[in-house]
């Protein structure tokens, strides 16, 4: 049976397990902003999945906020700021086996206005997108930063928001 939109009706089951996952791959994609931050020298104030409406009228379903200021000092701060951007959709991808552009639209309009101080051309733009996607990919695929990526999100499942001293100590954990 359809709906007045014309999609199908979903059971109660059905869309409890739709809403598990949609959280689960929230909490994957904050984990992955917070485990890439620390991973580059960066604090992390906390890290939540409880949703929120924006000032500006948007919305949004999960946070990562990263403090000021670093912990060690970077060669290149633009490119780990997009690393932290890009970081959220590639574990995200890990849970879902897919980009979910869409839910990383925000990261990835950001990503763009930071390239674009970079690299003057729009395929230049994605030509260096495709670069950092791929050594964000390398630094999240590696067994440990996984690890503590998956250590993140099930924290986050559990108890819904968790400081950055819980995230700094599960990195920890999945590095030794």
């Amino acid at each position: 049976m359809k709906n007045d939109d014309q999609r199908p009706e979903l059971s109660a089951s059905e869309l409890s397990e739709s809403n598990t996952t949609k959280l689960t791959a929230t909490a994957y994609h904050e984990a992955g902003h917070a485990v890439m931050a620390l991973i580059l020298g960066r604090s992390i104030e906390k890290v939540t999945i409880s949703p929120a409406q924006l000032q500006t009228g948007g919305f949004r379903l999960g946070a990562c906020r990263i403090q000021k200021g670093r912990v060690k000092a970077s060669k290149d701060a633009l490119e780990d700021d997009v690393l932290i951007l890009l970081a959220g959709m590639v574990a995200e991808s890990h849970f879902t086996d897919r980009y979910c552009e869409a839910g990383a639209a925000q990261d990835l309009r950001a990503v763009k206005r930071l390239l674009a101080n970079r690299a003057k051309s729009g395929r230049n733009i994605d030509r260096l997108t495709r670069r950092l996607l791929d050594k964000t990919e390398h630094i999240l695929g590696a067994s440990e930063h996984a690890t503590a990526v998956h250590l993140v999100s099930q924290e986050l499942l559990q108890k819904e928001t968790i400081t950055g001293r819980a995230v700094q100590q599960m990195l920890r954990q999945a590095l030794q």
